[in-house]
C-alpha cells in the first residue's frame, strides 16, 4: 500500500452508533466505533492484554470495551480503565492501543495510513462531491484481486468493445486515439490523474497519438485521485464514483456510487434501482476478466507488453511506485 495517504475504506453508515464494527482493511484487522458525540474512531482490532477482538465488545461512552476482561480504550488508543485493577487505578502506558486518525466526509470513512503528524494534508476528493445538489446510491462488491488491478481496469479504455460488447462498448469502437492525460498535483502526493480518449470504429485509419488529438475539454472524462478514488464525468448532473478499499493483498472492496440530482422520492428510487442494476451488470463484466489476471498486484516493470493505449495505466504505475518509494 502507498504510505502516508488518506484512504476511503468504508461507508459511514456501516458504522452504527450502538456497537463496534470489525473489518479487514489495508491488510489489518480494524475496529470502528462512534463515541458519545457520534464521531468515528478506528484502531487495531486486538486488545493488547490477551488478544481478543475489540469488535466483539461493547461501547461504553466514548470507549470500546474488550469483551474478555472489560478493558476500555478511547479514540486515541489510550486505555482508560482496567476493571480488575479498580476504576481509580493508574493504567500503564504499555496498554495503549494503536489508533488511526479518521475523518468522516461525503458519507465515507477516511483513514490515515502512515506515521502520525501534527498536521495532515487535505482529504482526496472531487469537486462535485461537495455540491449539495447531488444525492447518490451505492453498490458494493468484493473483488478477489489486489486493488491496483481493480483501479487499472477503470483506467483501461482498450477493453471496452471486448469486455462490454453488449453494453457500454457495443458500438464496436476498437481503435483508440490517444489517450491524452495530465496530472494535477495536490498536497501529500494525493495527485489527480485526468485523461481523455476518443475511441473510433476502425475503417483502416491511423490512430492519433496524444499530441495529435484536439485540445482536451474540461472537465475530463476520467479522473483518478490517489490513493484509491475514481470518477467518471457523465454530465453536469450525473457522475460515477468508485472508492477502491484495499482489504488485503488479494482482495478489494468496491464502493460504486451513482451521483445524480433527482430528488423526487419515487422517481429517485426507480432511477437508483435501475442505475444499480445496470452498474452491477457492467461491473460484473469487468470482474469476470480482471479476476483472471496474474499476478494480482501490478508493478511498473513486471513483464507485461504495454501499448500506447495503456498510457494512463503506465502513468498510474509510475506514480504509485514513486509514492511507495520503490526503486
Amino acid at each position: 500500500m502507498i504510505p502516508d495517504q488518506w484512504y476511503a475504506l468504508l461507508e459511514a453508515k456501516q458504522v452504527p452508533p450502538h456497537r463496534p464494527v470489525g473489518v479487514i482493511r489495508l491488510g489489518e484487522k480494524m475496529v470502528f466505533w462512534r463515541d458519545a458525540q457520534g464521531k468515528i474512531a478506528c484502531a487495531v482490532d486486538q486488545c493488547p492484554h490477551r488478544g481478543a477482538a475489540l469488535s466483539a465488545g461493547k461501547l461504553r461512552g466514548d470507549c470500546v470495551e474488550c469483551p474478555f476482561h472489560g478493558f476500555q480504550f478511547n479514540s486515541t488508543g489510550l486505555c482508560t480503565m482496567i476493571p480488575a485493577n479498580g476504576r481509580n487505578a493508574e493504567v500503564p502506558q504499555a496498554f495503549r492501543l494503536r489508533a488511526y486518525p479518521v475523518i468522516e466526509k461525503h458519507g465515507l470513512v477516511y483513514v490515515w495510513w502512515g506515521e502520525p503528524r501534527a498536521e495532515y494534508p487535505p482529504l482526496p476528493e472531487f469537486d462535485f462531491m461537495n455540491d449539495r445538489r447531488f444525492v447518490y446510491a451505492t453498490l458494493r462488491d468484493r473483488w478477489k484481486t489486489h486493488y491496483s488491478r481493480a483501479i487499472e481496469n477503470q483506467l483501461d479504455v482498450i477493453h471496452l468493445p471486448f469486455v462490454h460488447s453488449n453494453t457500454i462498448g457495443s458500438s464496436g469502437k476498437t481503435l483508440v486515439n490517444g489517450p491524452r492525460y495530465r496530472v494535477v498535483e495536490h498536497p501529500g502526493g494525493m495527485d489527480q490523474l485526468e485523461f481523455w480518449f476518443d475511441n473510433e470504429v476502425d475503417h483502416g485509419q491511423k490512430a492519433l497519438k496524444p499530441a495529435e488529438m484536439p485540445a482536451p475539454r474540461d472537465p475530463p472524462l476520467i479522473q483518478f485521485r490517489f490513493p484509491n478514488l475514481w470518477h467518471n464525468w457523465l454530465g453536469d448532473t450525473f457522475h460515477l464514483f468508485i472508492a477502491f478499499a484495499p482489504v488485503d493483498d488479494e482482495s478489494t472492496k468496491l464502493y460504486l456510487r451513482t451521483y445524480h440530482t433527482m430528488r423526487l422520492p419515487v422517481a429517485r428510487q426507480i432511477f437508483e434501482l435501475f442505475g444499480n442494476l445496470g452498474n452491477f451488470y457492467i461491473e460484473r463484466q469487468d470482474r469476470r476478466v480482471v479476476l483472471t489476471q496474474r499476478p494480482l498486484r501490478t508493478e511498473l516493470r513486471m513483464g507485461e507488453k504495454l501499448i500506447f493505449g495503456d498510457a494512463p495505466i503506465i502513468e498510474y504505475r509510475r506514480r504509485r511506485q514513486k509514492l511507495i518509494g520503490a526503486d
